[in-house]
């Protein structure tokens, strides 16, 4: 019965496109909301029991898969069993679309092109059989001079989803002349200081090519009606450069200036839930991503390095004060839903993909899904999660508004 993709969902404080309703009875046929109706009309019914009835989250920058791949330095799994178990974090943590930002490096090791053909073919291969709709988000390195024809041939076979210029040349440079700093990057490309300083000073002097390798991909990512995002946009300058570009998404913006020239052009400004959960970034000169959105300065939030942050973000930042929890929501499910161009999901409505949690607000413990259903069918259930009935009438159970429970540190 589970199996199934037709239900009706009773029971629940709904977040509909309106606000809250504690009446509304959402019907599922096939996988597609088929109304917000008062009555089940025969559905096997699914008993919220008061918990939250929220639209599926899609996350745009998920790179944590990457600790599935090496979860210690030099230490590799085989693809398939890394996909497999990061299929299992993202759904049980409310992910129903999720983007992985696959590094496109000029990096030998984790971030190599190697490392990514295996990945992109073990994802193709395993697209059918993971229960989250898993795509390629393709984080390439802008001095990857010599990996600008990849790309290009990638984005014309329409196998990536998202593409997004990042530039992490200079950043490494300096790093190789702080010994703990650079351990992370030698950890992951197995090169000796030595060997990484030459190949890095190497490519580093080839910066008066990358504008024009930018320009034909970002012409290539448009020609193939791939959305673009631009990396750690350090000025205004470099964020009107790229808008020319047609690259509307601003990723991870170093300040506040660059973050209200983008939404002054209208674009969408991503940054991370891990720094709202954790109340701050773990880099020293890095903007506080609660900070930008109480000032509407962030419209799309992502698990950037951990998943279960997703989740736990909106409830920090209502109870905060820094947004109301329909605001925060939305940072996760329409809004990411309109930077990627999905029209088929994001809220919970008719016509809409039926990527639906239930999930119990934090208490005693953080907030935590207690069902999943994406495209209808199930996939995630938690201890004491709703169970399905044959059809029969409603009842309604109250619940707390989100802005009224209190945050717990996970």
């Amino acid at each position: 019965m589970l199996n199934r993709r037709s239900w009706a969902i009773v029971g629940g404080r709904t977040l509909l496109p309106t606000g809250w309703e504690d009446d509304a009875v959402v019907l599922i046929e096939d996988g597609v909301i088929t109304d917000i109706a008062d009555g089940t009309r025969g559905h096997p019914v699914l008993e919220a029991g008061g918990r939250l009835v929220l639209p599926g989250m899609i996350d745009l920058h998920g790179d944590a898969f990457e600790r599935q791949l090496m979860p210690r330095p030099g230490v590799h799994f085989d693809m398939r069993i890394a996909l497999a178990d990061t299929d299992r974090q993202l759904v049980a943590n409310g992910i129903s679309t999720a983007f992985h930002g696959v590094t496109h490096s000029w990096e030998p090791g984790l971030r190599s092109r190697d490392s990514l053909v295996a990945l992109m073919e073990a994802l193709e291969s395993a697209r059918t059989h993971l229960a989250c709709d898993t795509r390629l988000h393709l984080r390439q390195e802008t001095f990857n001079l010599d990996g600008e024809a990849d790309a290009l041939r990638w984005l014309a076979q329409g196998r990536v989803a998202l593409l997004a210029f990042n530039d992490h040349t200079a950043d490494i440079v300096k790093k190789l002349d702080k010994p703990l700093e650079a351990m992370t990057v030698l950890q992951r490309t197995g090169l000796g200081a030595d060997a990484l300083r030459q190949l890095a000073h190497r490519v580093a002097s080839r910066a008066s090519e990358v504008p024009a390798s930018i320009e034909r991909l970002a012409a290539a990512a448009v020609a193939a009606g791939v959305p673009q995002a631009s990396h750690d946009d350090m000025t205004a300058d470099i964020r009107h450069w790229y808008q020319g570009l047609a690259c509307s998404i601003s990723e991870f913006p170093k300040n506040r200036e660059t973050a209200r020239v983008a939404r002054a052009l209208g674009n969408h400004v991503v940054f991370g839930s891990p720094n709202v959960v954790r109340g701050g970034s773990h880099q020293s000169n890095a903007v506080g991503a609660a900070t930008m959105v109480a000032e509407g300065l962030c419209t799309v939030l992502t698990s950037d390095y951990y998943y279960p942050a997703m989740l736990q973000a909106p409830f920090r930042l209502a109870a905060d004060g820094a947004c109301s929890f329909e605001d925060a929501w939305a940072l996760v499910s329409s809004n990411p839903a309109d930077a990627a161009r999905l029209h088929d999901r994001g809220h919970l409505a008719v016509g809409q993909r039926a990527d639906v949690l239930v999930v119990e607000p934090p208490a005693a413990m953080p907030a935590r899904v207690a069902l999943h259903l994406i495209a209808g069918r199930l996939a995630h259930a938690a201890l004491g999660a709703p169970m399905a009935l044959p059809a029969a009438p409603r009842h309604k159970a109250a619940t707390p508004m989100p802005e009224a429970v209190g945050w717990v540190e996970p």
